[in-house]
């Protein structure tokens, strides 16, 4: 795992999913939302990607595996966690390793981050500017976050060494003030539409995942949908890679 850095999580799992898979296809909604919900629970990309070659291995055995390529990471869900509770297991009682957090220093330029919260701040605005009218009080708080994104923005301009990890939480901090906008700001019929969605896809998987498995992932797909159909960004810098 050398040379991996703390916020390219998402795109190294993305990368190594399609290289198994054998084929480079869109990731769907639901495989997003169960990368987020391992990343929200601290599995580490190591045991992720350790998990995914299990699964693979097990499915090529299993009778599904006969000529039918393996479309989810909802398949390795368990084979994640697993591998994740077994480099636990193995790292009890050794000393602490550097890297992960401390590693994210040097993963992006100032000017990167920039035009990231630049493109972030103008959909900020233009969603702000559809809802004015209808919903005005989510238009108030989309934009305040606007501005303390500008305020951020201006953390990029002081001398030294750049802490992006304390720049991370402030933007999480945003992060989850959208999403409990949203949930208490949506219409009733695009909640129950996004309800069925996620139902529906995870309907062959239920019996192979633990409740609160299922619980994260449902809350991470409802999250990115509802941000989707009100044309809002992540602000965290997991997705500026």
């Amino acid at each position: 795992m050398a040379g991996w850095n703390y916020f390219n999580y998402f795109t190294e799992i993305e990368e190594y999913f399609w290289k198994k898979r054998g084929a480079h296809l869109l990731v769907s909604p639901l495989d997003w939302a169960i990368m987020e919900a391992w990343q929200t629970a601290g599995v580490p990309l190591e045991a992720v990607l350790k998990g995914i070659d299990k699964a693979f291995e097990s499915y090529q055995r299993s009778r599904r595996g006969a000529g039918k390529p393996l479309k989810s990471l909802a398949y390795c869900t368990d084979a994640v966690l697993e591998a994740a509770e077994e480099q636990r297991d193995a790292a009890a009682g050794s000393a602490p390793k550097s890297g992960g957090r401390a590693a994210a220093a040097e993963t992006f330029s100032r000017e990167e981050i920039r035009k990231y919260f630049a493109k972030n701040i103008a959909k900020l605005r233009e969603a702000t500017a559809v809802n004015v009218a209808q919903n005005p009080e989510m238009a108030a708080l989309l934009t305040d976050i606007a501005r303390s994104l500008e305020t951020s923005v201006t953390r990029l301009d002081v001398p030294g060494k750049l802490d992006l990890e304390d720049l991370e939480r402030r933007l999480t901090i945003l992060d989850e003030k959208i999403n409990a906008a949203l949930t208490s700001h949506a219409p009733d019929e695009t909640m129950l539409k996004i309800r069925r969605e996620v139902d529906g896809q995870l309907a062959a998987y239920r019996r192979k995942m633990k409740t609160e498995q299922l619980a994260l992932i449902e809350r991470q797909y409802v999250q990115k949908r509802l941000l989707e159909e009100f044309g809002l960004p992540r602000l965290s810098l997991f997705h500026l890679a």
